[in-house]
Protein backbone atom coordinates (compact mmCIF):
# COMPACT_ATOMS: atom_id res chain seq x y z
CA UNK A 1 0.00 0.00 0.00
CA UNK A 2 1.06 3.26 -0.71
CA UNK A 3 1.05 7.17 0.60
CA UNK A 4 -2.38 8.17 1.15
CA UNK A 5 -4.78 11.41 2.46
CA UNK A 6 -3.45 12.87 5.49
CA UNK A 7 -5.61 15.86 7.49
CA UNK A 8 -3.66 17.05 10.34
CA UNK A 9 -6.74 18.78 12.78
CA UNK A 10 -5.96 21.19 15.08
CA UNK A 11 -9.01 22.50 17.11
CA UNK A 12 -8.38 26.38 17.54
CA UNK A 13 -10.16 29.41 19.06
CA UNK A 14 -9.10 31.01 16.39
CA UNK A 15 -7.17 30.43 13.20
CA UNK A 16 -6.30 32.68 10.01
CA UNK A 17 -4.20 32.25 6.80
CA UNK A 18 -2.29 35.43 4.95
CA UNK A 19 -1.35 35.52 1.25
CA UNK A 20 0.82 38.82 0.57
CA UNK A 21 0.47 39.98 3.67
CA UNK A 22 -3.42 40.13 3.29
CA UNK A 23 -5.41 37.61 5.23
CA UNK A 24 -7.38 35.47 2.80
CA UNK A 25 -9.01 32.92 5.64
CA UNK A 26 -9.79 33.20 8.62
CA UNK A 27 -12.41 31.51 11.28
CA UNK A 28 -13.01 31.84 15.08
CA UNK A 29 -13.79 27.92 16.97
CA UNK A 30 -13.16 25.10 14.70
CA UNK A 31 -10.61 22.74 13.13
CA UNK A 32 -7.88 24.31 11.25
CA UNK A 33 -7.08 21.47 8.56
CA UNK A 34 -4.06 20.89 6.92
CA UNK A 35 -4.39 18.69 4.24
CA UNK A 36 -2.00 16.94 2.49
CA UNK A 37 -3.04 14.59 -0.96
CA UNK A 38 -0.95 11.84 -2.31
CA UNK A 39 -0.84 10.76 -6.00
CA UNK A 40 -3.04 7.99 -5.26
CA UNK A 41 -5.79 9.76 -3.83
CA UNK A 42 -9.26 9.80 -5.17
CA UNK A 43 -12.95 11.66 -4.29
CA UNK A 44 -13.47 8.80 -2.66
CA UNK A 45 -10.72 8.77 -0.29
CA UNK A 46 -11.85 12.87 0.23
CA UNK A 47 -15.16 11.52 1.34
CA UNK A 48 -14.22 9.05 3.69
CA UNK A 49 -11.80 11.59 5.18
CA UNK A 50 -14.31 14.54 5.27
CA UNK A 51 -16.97 12.41 6.94
CA UNK A 52 -14.16 11.52 10.05
CA UNK A 53 -13.04 14.94 9.71
CA UNK A 54 -16.73 16.39 10.47
CA UNK A 55 -18.04 13.58 12.70
CA UNK A 56 -14.96 14.20 15.10
CA UNK A 57 -16.15 14.68 18.34
CA UNK A 58 -12.93 16.74 20.66
CA UNK A 59 -14.98 19.62 21.25
CA UNK A 60 -15.56 19.57 25.20
CA UNK A 61 -19.45 18.89 26.45
CA UNK A 62 -20.84 20.73 29.45
CA UNK A 63 -19.14 18.48 31.43
CA UNK A 64 -16.01 19.05 30.05
CA UNK A 65 -15.87 15.73 28.05
CA UNK A 66 -14.48 15.86 24.43
CA UNK A 67 -18.08 14.25 23.17
CA UNK A 68 -19.07 17.19 20.60
CA UNK A 69 -18.68 17.56 16.97
CA UNK A 70 -18.26 20.59 14.50
CA UNK A 71 -21.24 21.01 14.29
CA UNK A 72 -23.15 20.75 17.63
CA UNK A 73 -20.73 23.88 18.49
CA UNK A 74 -21.44 25.79 15.42
CA UNK A 75 -17.54 25.04 14.31
CA UNK A 76 -15.99 26.60 11.54
CA UNK A 77 -13.11 25.37 8.79
CA UNK A 78 -10.20 26.65 7.76
CA UNK A 79 -8.83 24.12 5.01
CA UNK A 80 -4.91 24.57 3.75
CA UNK A 81 -3.24 22.72 1.55
CA UNK A 82 -0.07 21.02 2.84
CA UNK A 83 2.18 18.99 0.63
CA UNK A 84 4.73 18.97 3.45
CA UNK A 85 2.75 16.31 5.25
CA UNK A 86 4.73 14.24 2.84
CA UNK A 87 8.11 14.98 4.23
CA UNK A 88 10.19 11.92 4.15
CA UNK A 89 13.03 12.69 6.04
CA UNK A 90 15.07 8.92 6.33
CA UNK A 91 17.92 9.74 3.78
CA UNK A 92 19.66 12.43 4.64
CA UNK A 93 18.88 16.00 6.05
CA UNK A 94 16.86 17.32 3.56
CA UNK A 95 13.02 16.13 3.22
CA UNK A 96 12.01 14.94 0.08
CA UNK A 97 8.29 15.41 -1.06
CA UNK A 98 7.83 12.68 -3.53
CA UNK A 99 4.91 10.90 -1.98
CA UNK A 100 2.88 14.50 -2.31
CA UNK A 101 0.86 14.41 -5.54
CA UNK A 102 1.27 16.59 -8.37
CA UNK A 103 -0.13 19.79 -8.57
CA UNK A 104 -3.05 19.95 -10.99
CA UNK A 105 -4.76 16.59 -9.17
CA UNK A 106 -3.62 17.64 -5.89
CA UNK A 107 -5.36 21.00 -6.52
CA UNK A 108 -8.52 19.24 -8.10
CA UNK A 109 -8.78 17.09 -4.57
CA UNK A 110 -8.04 20.16 -2.48
CA UNK A 111 -10.84 22.21 -3.85
CA UNK A 112 -13.35 19.09 -4.29
CA UNK A 113 -12.41 19.06 -0.26
CA UNK A 114 -13.40 22.34 -0.01
CA UNK A 115 -16.65 22.59 -1.35
CA UNK A 116 -17.98 19.35 -0.24
CA UNK A 117 -17.34 20.80 3.31
CA UNK A 118 -19.09 24.07 2.26
CA UNK A 119 -21.91 21.80 1.71
CA UNK A 120 -22.81 21.10 5.37
CA UNK A 121 -20.40 23.85 7.41
CA UNK A 122 -21.86 27.10 7.34
CA UNK A 123 -18.00 28.91 7.13
CA UNK A 124 -15.43 27.16 5.20
CA UNK A 125 -12.43 29.30 4.93
CA UNK A 126 -9.32 28.46 2.59
CA UNK A 127 -5.61 29.63 2.18
CA UNK A 128 -4.57 29.79 -1.88
CA UNK A 129 -2.87 26.54 -3.27
CA UNK A 130 0.81 26.52 -3.60
CA UNK A 131 0.88 29.93 -2.37
CA UNK A 132 3.55 31.13 -0.30
CA UNK A 133 1.48 31.18 3.11
CA UNK A 134 1.43 32.83 6.49
CA UNK A 135 -0.54 30.79 9.29
CA UNK A 136 -1.49 31.55 12.69
CA UNK A 137 -3.29 29.81 14.91
CA UNK A 138 -4.67 29.66 18.85
CA UNK A 139 -4.79 25.90 19.15
CA UNK A 140 -7.57 24.96 21.88
CA UNK A 141 -6.29 22.66 24.54
CA UNK A 142 -3.59 22.34 22.34
CA UNK A 143 -5.82 19.41 20.47
CA UNK A 144 -3.80 18.16 17.05
CA UNK A 145 -4.58 14.74 15.44
CA UNK A 146 -3.55 13.52 12.00
CA UNK A 147 -6.17 11.42 10.52
CA UNK A 148 -4.03 9.34 7.59
CA UNK A 149 -7.19 7.46 5.57
CA UNK A 150 -4.81 4.31 5.34
CA UNK A 151 -5.99 3.88 8.99
CA UNK A 152 -9.52 4.68 8.85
Amino acid sequence: MGIKMKFLVQRVTEAAVEVESEIVGQIRKGFLVFIGVSQEDTQETADKMIHKLLNLRIFEDEMGKTNLNLAAVNGSLLLISQFTLYADCRHGNRPSFTGAGKPDMADSLYKYIVEACKKTVPIVQQGVFGAEMKVSLVNDGPFTIMLDSEEL
